[in-house]
């Protein structure tokens, strides 16, 4: 279970396993079925995997790799306010935004371009077992903590009120639900949209 290290080939399966997954839901899911759109016979699919389950964990492991990625990249993007140009409260709140801005940002990024692997994560995490599940809580809880991190900056700059683990829960519930409503066609860029949760929180001077 490493997408860094998988094959072209194994990559290939684990996009169509998440389509389906997302189309017809885990549970209805049969390797028949992936087998069919993946072009190989239901036997051959385990030369590449255990069994359904370890399809799951790929799957969802591709999506949480994704999301850090995005995350980090997003982060580093962050242009440092200097304090000679505001007052250092300003200054600690302008940047407190930008970091939570670039996470919405990425988090948008993530849910409504390569979506499939990520509405997998979202609707069929409880279906994980075992030590897949374990492993794939490491990779949760360390996407969770660059929130963590920057709301807790937000909180001690003034920027946000309030207690930080509802906060962060009620923010990423906010990105998550898009997946449900927002259309590419429609009046806001996800980048508008990431700017307006943000701001609808932040207590901006």
């Amino acid at each position: 279970m490493n997408v860094a290290t998988a094959s072209p080939r194994r990559k290939e399966l684990v996009r169509i396993a998440a389509r389906l997954f997302v189309e017809e839901g885990f549970d209805r899911t049969t390797v028949r079925m992936l087998a069919q759109e993946m072009g190989i016979k239901s036997g051959s699919l385990f030369h590449h995997f255990a069994d359904k389950q370890e399809i799951l964990c790929a799957v969802i492991e591709e999506g949480m790799f994704s999301a850090l990625a995005i995350a980090r990249e997003h982060l580093a993007r962050c242009e440092p306010c200097q304090a000679s140009e505001v007052t250092a409260s300003a200054a600690s709140q302008q940047q407190a935004r930008e970091r939570l801005l670039a996470l919405a940002r990425a988090h948008l990024d993530t849910l409504l371009t390569d979506r499939n692997a990520h509405v997998v994560a979202l609707y069929e995490w409880r279906r994980l077992e075992g030590p897949a599940r374990e492993h794939l809580v490491q990779l949760r809880d360390d996407y969770e903590d660059l929130w963590r991190d920057a709301i807790a900056s937000a909180v001690a700059a003034g920027l946000l009120k309030g207690d930080a683990a509802l906060l962060r829960q009620f923010m990423l519930g906010a990105l998550n639900w898009t997946v449900r409503w927002y259309r590419p066609d429609g009046e806001r860029s996800p980048d508008e949209l990431a700017e307006a949760l943000v701001d609808s929180l932040c207590r901006l001077p």
